[in-house]
């Protein structure tokens, strides 16, 4: 285990736990990749299916994040990553094999257990399902009519006539 990246991970994160732990192990899964392990880290995208805690190591250490539009969150709360080289193509699915850590073991245990477990009997290795993501785009930048805040042109919606943010557009709740 790389004590250095995973020291990172815990700042990053505040503290070490189970969660980081499943994260962090995906990146390291990724680093020892023959290809993926290469990619830069602007050119390295994940996507991950979870909000959890192996987010933050992820984004520490392997340096995909929001704001570089290199990590994108699509989340279906499963313990899976997918990975992606914008360059040359090449991607791979972690999928964890793990369901709810064993509540016998204290927490301190619970992470050592994840740590110590190779990554083959940790993840799944499958191919991704869509090709990688297209770089972020930027937008234009307009005042919401409504309240006045700049909003991500692609954001506004269109009410009376006046071009409003999100959070001033009500939607009328009709279901179908």
């Amino acid at each position: 285990m790389n004590k250095e990246l995973w020291d990172k991970a815990m700042d990053f994160h505040g503290h070490a736990c189970p969660g980081l732990a499943i994260g962090f192990m995906a990146s390291m899964a990724v680093l020892e990749d023959p290809e993926l392990g290469k990619v830069p880290h602007g050119d390295l995208v994940c996507l991950t299916e979870n909000d959890a805690c192996g987010v933050d190591a992820i984004q520490s250490v392997l340096g995909c994040t929001l704001g570089k539009g290199n990590l994108i969150l699509k989340d279906v709360g499963k313990h899976a990553y997918s990975f992606y080289d914008r360059k040359s193509g090449n991607s791979l699915r972690l999928v964890s094999r793990r369901g709810r850590s064993n509540p016998d073991l204290d927490r301190e245990a619970r992470i050592a257990a994840v740590l110590e477990t190779p990554l083959t009997e940790l993840f799944e290795r499958k191919p991704t399902s869509q090709p990688a993501p297209h770089r972020a785009k930027i937008f234009a930048t307009v005042i919401c009519q409504e309240c006045g805040e700049p909003t991500a042109e692609h954001r506004l919606r269109v009410k009376d006539g006046k071009s409003v943010c999100l959070d001033c557009f009500a939607d009328y709740g009709h279901r179908w």
